[in-house]
Formats: C-alpha cells, sequence, structure tokens
C-alpha cells in the first residue's frame, strides 16, 4: 500500500477544495485500495473574490510553496482558478514556474499543478474545442475567464456569472441548483460542459448527474485537478462517478509521466448570463 501525499495551495476562506479532492480520490480507493492520499494545506489571505483581493493573495504563493516544500509532498496543486486566469491568458504557466523555483530551492522535487492550468487540460483530454461554461464570479470576472479559456484555443460558447462576490457565500451554494442552472445555457454546439470554473463552488455531487441528462462530457475545476494530480502521480486517472474525464476512457495529458513517484523526497445579485452574444 503506498501513501501518495498531496501538498494544496488554497486560499483561506477555501472550504470545498479540502472536501471535493478528498472526496474524489478517497473514492478512488474503494476501487484501488493500494493507494492512499494524505493532504496537507497552506492557505493564502483571501476573502472576497475581486481583483485587488487575488492580486495581494497572488503575493503569498512563494511564503505558502516553502511551507509545503517541507512537508517532502509527492505533487503540489494551487487551487485558485481565478486568481490565475485573472492575471492574463497564459500565467498558469508562470504561476507553476514560480511555484516549482520556489520548491526546488528547498529541495523538493514535486511536480506542480495548478487548477487554472489542469482546466485547460481536462477540456484537451476530452478533445473539446468549444465549451460552455458555469462560474461563480462576478461578470468581469468570468470575462476574463472567457478571454482566458479562447486565448488557448477553446471556444466559450457561452457563459453563466451567478455572481458572488463573498467567497464563503460560494462554498455555501447548493451544488444540486447545477443541475438546473445549466439548462439556462446553449449547449447547441459545446463539446464540453464545465459545470464549476472555480474550486470553491461546489459541484461534484452534481457531475454525473448532469453528464447523464446533458448527454455530453461535464467536467469542473475540482475534477480537472484531480485528474492532473492522478497522472503526476503517475496513476490511472479513475474516480468512479466524478464523470467522463475521470472515468478511464480519456488519455492523459501530453507530457504527463506514467511513472511512480519514489524517489520525489453572499450574496450575490442572481445569476445571469455573461452576455457575450455567443
Amino acid at each position: 500500500m503506498a501513501d501518495h501525499h498531496i501538498g494544496l495551495i488554497v486560499p483561506s476562506s477555501n472550504l470545498t477544495m479540502e472536501t471535493e479532492l478528498p472526496r474524489m480520490l478517497n473514492a478512488r480507493e474503494s476501487i484501488a485500495s493500494d493507494d492512499r492520499f494524505v493532504f496537507h494545506t497552506s492557505r493564502m489571505r483571501m476573502k472576497h473574490v475581486t481583483p485587488d483581493e487575488l492580486r495581494t493573495m497572488n503575493a503569498q504563493t512563494e511564503r505558502a510553496a516553502l511551507e509545503l516544500a517541507d512537508a517532502r509532498p509527492d505533487v503540489v496543486a494551487t487551487a485558485c482558478l481565478v486568481a490565475i486566469m485573472a492575471q492574463g491568458p497564459g500565467h498558469h504557466c508562470v504561476a507553476e514556474a514560480d511555484i516549482t523555483s520556489a520548491l526546488r530551492a528547498e529541495g523538493s522535487q514535486a511536480p506542480v499543478v495548478s487548477s487554472a492550468g489542469a482546466l485547460l487540460s481536462g477540456v484537451e483530454a476530452l478533445g473539446a474545442r468549444r465549451v460552455a461554461i458555469i462560474t461563480p464570479y462576478m461578470k468581469e470576472l468570468t470575462a476574463k475567464v472567457v478571454d482566458y479559456v479562447e486565448d488557448a484555443g477553446i471556444e466559450v460558447v457561452d457563459a453563466l456569472s451567478l455572481e458572488v462576490p463573498d467567497n464563503l457565500a460560494v462554498a455555501r451554494l447548493d451544488p444540486a441548483d447545477l443541475r438546473e442552472h445549466w439548462r439556462r445555457l446553449n449547449l447547441g454546439r459545446a463539446d464540453a460542459l464545465v459545470l464549476s470554473a472555480c474550486v470553491q463552488m461546489p459541484s461534484l455531487a452534481s457531475i454525473q448527474p448532469v453528464e447523464d441528462e446533458a448527454g455530453l462530457p461535464v467536467l469542473s475545476a475540482a475534477t480537472s485537478t484531480a485528474f492532473r494530480i492522478l497522472t503526476e502521480l503517475g496513476l490511472p486517472p479513475v474516480v468512479p462517478g466524478a464523470g467522463s474525464l475521470l472515468g478511464g476512457q480519456v488519455p492523459r495529458p501530453a507530457g504527463s509521466d506514467a511513472g511512480t513517484t519514489a524517489g520525489r523526497s453572499s450574496s450575490g445579485t442572481g445569476p445571469s448570463h455573461l452576455g457575450t452574444g455567443r
């Protein structure tokens, strides 16, 4: 039996990443009992999802990475999608490189995953070129997410903003509501549906039911992060009941290694469409 140590960098007000990710990987243990997962978290202060607070939080990334380096995790995931995407297209590459540099300076060889980069690679792994997305963000930030995704070559055919600026309020949203929210999107040209483009907005309980009803692959920032974590650990990215991305039928991301890790020491104003005209 192998213990896999996962380091998480999360906003201080995040309640969901440390809930949904362990639930997924614990569910995986039911079909692959030889692998167990242990979580270690470092937090960065942030209470409201605004551009200013996101920038302030990002400035704490090196400190959080250094704290995790001391635990010698097998993989590190930084989990605030919008904090990275709000900085402009391609910023996940910069963020991942900065965290990697901090880890290496302390002797940690852990690979680094960001929820922003993971979402893009999750869509790619599904072979999707056009997606619809739901976010909890205000329209301004949703627009930045749309621009970011489209800069990566993925067309966003429709987007729905739930407009909840308080991060704790986002965590308290009922994931069951997503089983109705998705119906407000125009999915006629979509290859996949991003049910939650935010690791704070709970969605895991609705991923499989919405996929079954919508008839197209459904993923989230959290399921995409789990997919990347498992592939970086050299494990099959399979989690029961978590949608097609984790169903064991999609290829691993380009550049992922199938080896082992041995030696790697609210209140909003109500939902509204972004108004992109798509």
